[in-house]
């Protein structure tokens, strides 16, 4: 259970059109004032309506409840336009046991976090974490049920997904661009054009601050994984004596997700793929090679002819991307090794391949709109030309599309504030856990992280692939030094490495 539903949480940050991971947890409504007890008056939560179950077959826990805040869309004008906030609760049942409140995010940026305390819940997360704390979770500004953005991003772009088709030359990259310029016009000018400025990590770590304050707590804990570990990074610099005990599972670099996290994505498929191809070579029911270099190859040979044919609907960018995501767990091996073997045969592929993309356009906008809101980006073609020169060298599996120009490219200049800088300053209570062939976020941006914070982190690494640890890989080291600062407050000494351990 706890490797399955790693798919649904924190593999949803990949940027591939096979980002629909969390569209499987449950979409609730916020409580309506006066259906609900207080605790304390500024929050008044509620039951949470579902629309789809928290996985299939599962529906969410009945204790899950629901509420809204109200907070400023811009911090230099607190008293003027607000924007709402949804949060959700899962309480701890023992309130002798509570220490407080434990904030969650399960990356993205743009996905729903509402659900993700069932999902948790769900995938193992200790029972003396769930009584220390009154698990919360939020969908972040712009997203869901918060006040949502929109790109207006018709059906086919919404197929394309969030990385641009592998360029193999120059002139890709140059066709590209244009429809990289068309998306950023929309998010420009769209309904919604007004909270292009505000949707940023900065901003949804203020927000962060006002749910801590809503609920009357001094400080609050907190548990990211992927672009959930800069959002917490970010909340710990900007307010270092607000938080309690953080956790930031799956790191990105000081920087977030700039033009470097995305690319970096490239180098993490190479380092995860050996992983795919001993398991396919284990495995030569699949067809697809008795070695990890004949998988490699296989690989590389499915690439090249679904770029000269689609087959079932599935081109070179779809295949590449996919298998990209599906990387994000081990339990996904074998959905990929199905997927090649129907690609290779042309057979019909697995349910569910490709994934549809209905219901993603405000993930996929709000996306747009924190990653290219937070930093700036190249904005020449001839920068991702060279870009893209360098990575297809590099990391040829995906380096010419990870590298690739998109919106960013063409954002409009109306940053209000620039990006957090994060270093040394505030309270040694930071916790980093990490793999060591995490496809999403390469452990090398882990380590820039590390070296930005510190003496505030210690880092945990585990000898394992796929992206998340906490509590949803295998590995009892990592997860034992997660619950125990928890639970206990108490680190490991300094920076800790464990050892492999077999899989379940």
């Amino acid at each position: 259970m706890r490797r399955n539903t790693l798919s649904l949480a924190l593999a949803a940050t990949t940027v591939t059109a096979a980002a629909v991971a969390l569209t499987v947890l449950p979409e609730v409504s916020v409580a309506t004032p006066g259906t609900a007890a207080t605790t304390p008056d500024t929050v008044r939560w509620g039951p949470c309506s579902e629309k789809k179950a928290a996985s299939p077959g599962r529906a969410a826990s009945p204790r899950l409840e629901c509420s809204a805040l109200e907070v400023p869309l811009d911090y230099r004008n607190p008293d003027g336009r607000q924007i709402d906030v949804a949060i959700s609760r899962l309480a701890s049942e023992k309130p002798s046991q509570r220490r407080g409140v434990l904030l969650t995010n399960p990356g993205g940026p743009g996905i729903t976090g509402l659900g993700y305390p069932v999902a948790l819940a769900a995938s193992g997360l200790p029972q003396d974490v769930l009584d220390s704390y009154d698990v919360i979770g939020f969908d972040p500004r712009g997203t869901g049920r918060s006040t949502p953005v929109t790109c207006d991003l018709t059906q086919a772009q919404r197929n394309r997904g969030n990385l641009p088709p592998y360029a193999h030359t120059a002139a890709d990259v140059a066709r590209e661009a244009g429809n990289a310029r068309t998306v950023a016009g929309q998010c420009a000018t769209s309904r919604t054009a007004w909270m292009l400025p505000h949707t940023t990590t900065a901003n949804t770590a203020r927000d962060m601050d006002r749910i801590r304050a809503a609920l009357g707590e001094p400080k609050l804990s907190y548990l990211g994984g992927s672009y959930g570990s800069y959002l917490g990074a970010v909340y710990a610099t900007m307010f270092p004596k607000r938080g309690d005990r953080i956790v930031l599972d799956s790191n990105l670099g000081p920087g977030g997700y700039d033009v470097t996290a995305t690319r970096s994505l490239a180098r993490g498929m190479e380092e995860r793929f050996p992983d795919f191809a001993a398991f396919a070579a284990a495995h030569p029911e699949y067809g697809l090679g008795t070695t990890p270099e004949q998988v490699t190859a296989k690989f590389f040979e499915l690439a090249k002819r679904l770029e000269a044919k689609p087959v079932q609907g599935m081109d070179a960018t779809l295949f590449r991307g996919i298998t990209f995501d599906r990387l994000y767990s081990d339990a996904s091996m074998p959905l990929v090794a199905e997927m090649w073997q129907a690609l290779d045969k042309n057979r019909p592929l697995p349910p569910g391949t490709p994934p549809s993309m209905d219901g993603m356009e405000n993930f996929m906008a709000a996306r747009f709109l924190v990653i290219c809101g937070d930093t700036r980006w190249p904005g020449t073609v001839r920068e991702y030309q060279r870009n893209v020169a360098v990575d297809r060298v590099r990391y040829p599996m995906l380096g010419g599309s990870a590298a690739g120009i998109g919106p960013c490219a063409f954002w409009p200049d109306k940053r209000v504030e620039p990006p957090v800088r994060i270093g040394e300053r505030g309270p040694s209570n930071v916790l980093m856990v990490q793999n060591e062939r995490d496809p999403g976020t390469p452990l090398a941006g882990a380590q820039e992280l590390r070296r930005a914070f510190g003496k505030r982190a210690t880092m945990v690494t585990a000898d394992q692939g796929g992206h998340g640890v906490y509590p949803f890989g295998p590995n009892t080291c990592a997860n034992d030094a997660v619950t125990t600062f928890l639970t206990t407050g108490q680190r490991p000494s300094r920076d800790l490495a464990c050892a492999a351990e077999p899989s379940e």
